[in-house]
């Protein structure tokens, strides 16, 4: 599933193609005909990101329409420009001008919705790393009373929103932080630096539309060793390493699974 920096990148990518421009809007699937036949032929006014959750805004009475997007595990973008070929029968959701198009294919959501259903949505997310108005206070208010793992607490978009399984892996290691460790047991200092290296390692994310979490004395050109090979791109200290040497100490990466989703730690940098 995509991580909020891939979200956010998606949204100032339909900003720059066609915000404050008239956009055909279609389904040539057919799932979202109904929705996509209201805001056809209208500028798209902006478009948004709250973790995982995309908003494409079209104005209007009462906080205005939006096309709620999450991608979940299957969903892609294609974006082209200049004129659009004829769409597949997968695409769910066609964007298109004279000099740019966008097709979704595949997500869990695709609806219309209003500015209060779009309000209620962020209302029960937590703080995003990567929208400016956000700060990491009510995410440490329900970490610091909590029982459950900081691992499990990172991963739930109730307190934190955009996180997932690659961020949450690595910003543990690089703070040393045992992934079992209880919420209510990390110190506010140590939630301090967690937040702002999110938002850090967050942007970069936007920024190269790829995840790098390893610090420059840990690059492959640093220490000489071979970059790493994997379908996710991106250089990591833990994610997806399992069974390999750890860049830091040298010891073996563990995984298990916890909150449905695969963990990634190092025993001996992440002390309990």
């Amino acid at each position: 599933m995509p991580e909020g920096h891939t979200i956010h990148r998606l949204a100032a990518d339909h900003r720059d193609a066609f915000a404050g421009r008239t956009v055909r809007v279609t389904s040539p699937q057919g799932k979202f005909s109904d929705g996509a036949a209201l805001v056809d032929g209208r500028p798209l006014e902006t478009a948004e990101a709250h973790g995982k959750h995309l908003f494409l805004g079209f104005g209007g009475p009462a906080g205005g329409d939006w096309i709620h997007i999450h991608l979940g595990l299957f969903g892609k973008y294609t974006f082209g420009t200049g004129h659009a070929p004829p769409p597949t029968d997968t695409v769910r959701l066609r964007l298109a001008n004279p000099d740019a198009y966008a097709d979704l294919r595949g997500p869990t959501t695709c609806a219309l919705i209003t500015g209060a259903e779009k309000q209620a949505i962020h209302d029960r997310l937590g703080p995003d790393p990567l929208r400016a108005e956000d700060d990491g206070e009510a995410a440490w208010h329900r970490i610091s009373r909590s029982r459950t793992s900081v691992a499990a607490l990172l991963m739930d978009q109730k307190v934190i929103a955009g996180v997932g399984n690659v961020y949450r892996a690595e910003v543990l290691f690089r703070h040393g932080i045992d992934p079992y460790r209880l919420g209510r047991d990390l110190t506010r200092s140590e939630w301090e630096g967690i937040w702002s290296d999110l938002v850090e390692l967050m942007r970069e994310g936007v920024r190269n539309n790829r995840i790098d979490t390893v610090r420059p004395e840990h690059t492959p050109e640093a220490m000489g060793r071979p970059p790493r090979v994997d379908d996710h791109g991106g250089e990591v200290y833990v994610y997806r390493r399992a069974r390999m040497a750890c860049h830091i100490c040298g010891g073996e990466i563990r995984t298990a699974g916890l909150a449905a989703r695969n963990l990634f730690w190092c025993p001996g940098c992440q002390q309990r």
